[in-house]
């Protein structure tokens, strides 16, 4: 197998959530590009993956906050070296708990860029190149239950994954009868390193059933994808109940809670 065979591509693929969905993929025979801007972790991890499900498991170092790294990734895949891609996975992403105010104009670009922006575009130039192609493609945009959850302190990280969510239920509809499937995974807590949680409480999470492991909510959203499911939100009934809990929290004790992260955040 050759390096133009490569048929996946994901995004945020050196740790996390991206990098357990790599693994998935890599399970099913899929040859890899993983693309993320922590170069070493990268390296080391798609040898990894290479070497265990013996697949092409080729990298890509690239900042995906800037405004032309979609177009760039994209020149990089169809023009560079002529791959077939037949998966995207849009899952770099950025966690930042401040006050907007408080937000600095470049992090806020960068947030934008890497929740909006970029995955937009990604999504417009890869399917638009699956289509010519005849190409049957699979888009895993990854979203968070956040989106519906308007909570002071994360309204950039809400707002962007927002639109995002947004943005791909109703593309979804556009392309779907031209073979095209674009599923949203709207996950709550991850055990991931995203939200800078101490190991001891990622651990309580994941026993209480609260946090859910990268590896199984790569395992459950790669089957959704390969079932062309619009939405997927993990520990749905938990997260329903979370969701509720939110809307109808009164704003005294919103601003409270909003008082205690920052808190603790600061110490």
């Amino acid at each position: 197998m050759s390096e133009r065979e490569i048929s996946a591509v994901v995004t945020g693929a050196s740790s996390g959530i991206g990098l357990a969905i790599c693994k998935q993929l890599a399970m099913y025979g899929y040859s890899l590009l993983m693309v993320s801007n922590d170069e070493e972790n990268l390296v080391t991890e798609a040898k990894l993956i290479s070497e265990k499900y013996n697949v092409i498991a080729s990298v890509l170092y690239m900042d995906l906050a800037q405004k032309d790294s979609g177009k760039k990734l994209f020149d990089y895949c169809f023009v560079d070296n002529k791959f077939k891609i037949e998966i995207l996975v849009n899952n770099a992403g950025i966690f930042y708990f401040k006050d907007v105010v408080d937000t600095s104009p470049e992090l806020m670009e960068t947030i934008i860029n890497l929740h909006v922006y970029t995955p937009a575009m990604l999504c417009r130039l890869f399917s638009k190149q699956m289509i010519e192609c005849n190409i049957k493609g699979y888009i895993l945009n990854m979203a968070s239950v956040s989106s519906r959850m308007m909570m002071p302190g994360i309204a950039m990280y809400s707002g962007t994954k927002s639109f995002l969510r947004g943005f791909s239920r109703a593309m979804r509809h556009e392309i779907l009868e031209k073979g095209i499937s674009i599923t949203t995974i709207s996950p709550g807590a991850v055990a991931t390193n995203l939200y800078k949680l101490p190991p001891r409480y990622l651990k309580l999470g994941v026993k209480l059933g609260v946090i859910i492991s990268a590896d199984k909510l790569a395992k459950s959203a790669i089957k959704k994808v390969f079932k062309q499911k619009a939405e997927y939100i993990p520990a749905a009934f938990i997260n329903s109940i979370f969701i509720f809990i939110v809307k109808i929290l009164p704003e005294p004790l919103i601003g409270y809670i909003r008082k205690i992260i920052l808190k603790r955040m600061l110490q």
